[in-house]
C-alpha cells in the first residue's frame, strides 16, 4: 500500500443559526492513500460537497485536521490559505472559459510558468487526455465528454497532490456516463493522481473509486471498497442504499431477532416458499426483468426474472429465501 497521501480526522464543519450551532458535517474521518481514487457517495444535502470545499479551504473547520501529503492543511495550528494548498478541482459544469480555446483553457493556471514551459507541459496534458490537435478549438466546439477532459487537463496543469471532482457526469446524458466514468479513472490512473470525488450515484461511484464512503445525514457510515460495502454493509443505511435490497425483520425469515439483508439474489420462485406476497410492479431490464413484491406485512421485496416475468402485476407469489451467511443487524 502506498504512503497515505490525504487524511481527514474527526472534521466538523458547521455555522451558527438562530438556534445554536448546526453541524452540517460531523465526525469525519477518512484516508486516501497516494494514487487512490476516493469517492463520497450519497443524496443531496448529505454533506459531501461541504466535505470538499473545507479540503479546498473555502470552507472553515469547527474541529479536527485535514493532513496532506504529511502537511497540515487545517487544524488545531491553523489553515493555509486555499491557493497555496496544492489542491485542484474539477467543477461539475467544467467552467470553461468560452472565450479562450482550449490550449489556454488548460494553461490558465500556469500563468507564472515560464511560456516554454507552460507550451510543453499543455501540448503533454492534451496528448495524455487524447486532444491533440484541439489546441486551437473552442469549448462550444466540443463534445460533453471532450470538454470534461480539457477541465481535467487544466486540473491537472499546476500538478496538484490532490485533486476534487464534484459530480463529474452530471452534465453528461446517462448513456454515456459509465463509459465517461471508465475513460476518467484510466486518466488519472495512469497519472498517478489521488482524487477524492463526490456523487450522489452509487454507479458512478463503482465505476470510478477505489474506495467509497456512504455518507447520511452528515455522517460518514462507512469507508471501504464497493464489494465491502454490498457485502459487508455496517448499518441498515448502507444495506437499502447499495444496491438493491431491502432489511427485513428476522421473524418474517424464520429467524429470532434483529433485522437481515435480503437482495435479489437470495430469492427464488417457490411455490412451497414462506414468502408470499402480490407482485407490484415489473420492469424490462434486458435481458431479464425485475420486479417488486408486497409482502401482507407491508414490507416490498426485490425480485429478478430470468426472462420475462413468470406473473402478471396484481397476482400472488410465493418465494422462498435462501442465504446461508446472510447480513444481520441487533434491533
Amino acid at each position: 500500500m502506498s504512503a497515505r497521501q490525504l487524511q481527514l480526522q474527526s472534521v466538523q464543519i458547521g455555522y451558527a443559526g438562530q438556534g445554536g450551532f448546526k453541524a452540517v458535517v460531523d465526525g469525519l474521518s477518512l484516508e486516501l492513500a497516494r494514487g487512490e481514487i476516493g469517492c463520497l457517495l450519497g443524496a443531496s444535502g448529505c454533506g459531501k460537497t461541504t466535505v470538499l470545499r473545507a479540503i479546498s479551504g473555502f470552507e472553515p473547520l469547527q474541529q479536527g485536521c485535514i493532513v496532506l501529503g504529511g502537511r497540515e492543511l487545517e487544524g488545531p495550528s491553523g489553515a493555509v490559505a486555499a491557493e497555496k494548498r496544492r489542491v485542484g478541482m474539477m467543477f461539475q459544469d467544467y467552467a470553461l472559459f468560452p472565450h479562450l480555446d482550449v490550449a489556454a483553457n488548460v494553461g490558465f493556471g500556469l500563468r507564472t510558468v515560464a511560456r516554454a514551459e507552460r507550451l510543453r507541459r499543455v501540448d503533454a496534458l492534451l496528448l495524455h487526455v487524447g486532444l491533440q490537435g484541439l489546441g486551437g478549438r473552442y469549448p462550444h466546439e466540443l463534445s460533453g465528454g471532450q470538454q470534461q477532459r480539457v477541465a481535467l487537463a487544466r486540473a491537472l496543469a499546476p500538478m496538484p497532490e490532490l485533486l476534487l471532482l464534484d459530480e463529474p457526469f452530471s452534465n453528461l446524458d446517462v448513456s454515456t456516463r459509465q463509459r465517461l466514468a471508465e475513460e476518467l479513472r484510466g486518466l488519472l490512473k495512469a497519472t498517478g493522481t489521488t482524487v477524492l470525488m463526490v456523487t450522489h450515484d452509487q454507479s458512478e461511484a463503482f465505476a470510478m473509486a477505489d474506495r467509497i464512503g456512504v455518507m447520511h445525514g452528515g455522517q460518514l457510515l462507512q469507508w471501504g471498497t464497493a464489494r465491502q460495502l454490498y457485502q459487508a454493509p455496517a448499518d441498515p443505511f448502507v444495506a437499502s442504499f447499495i444496491g438493491r435490497g431491502v432489511v427485513l425483520p428476522g421473524a418474517l425469515l424464520g429467524m429470532e431477532a434483529g433485522s437481515v439483508l435480503v437482495r435479489p439474489e437470495d430469492l427464488r420462485l417457490d411455490p412451497t416458499g414462506s414468502l408470499r406476497g402480490v407482485l407490484e410492479a415489473v420492469v424490462f431490464r434486458g435481458p431479464g426483468c425485475s420486479g417488486w413484491l408486497r409482502l401482507p406485512t407491508g414490507e416490498r421485496l426485490p425480485l429478478d426474472f430470468t426472462g420475462s416475468a413468470p406473473s402478471l402485476v396484481g397476482e400472488e407469489l410465493s418465494v422462498r429465501w435462501h442465504n446461508p451467511a446472510p447480513v444481520r443487524f441487533a434491533d
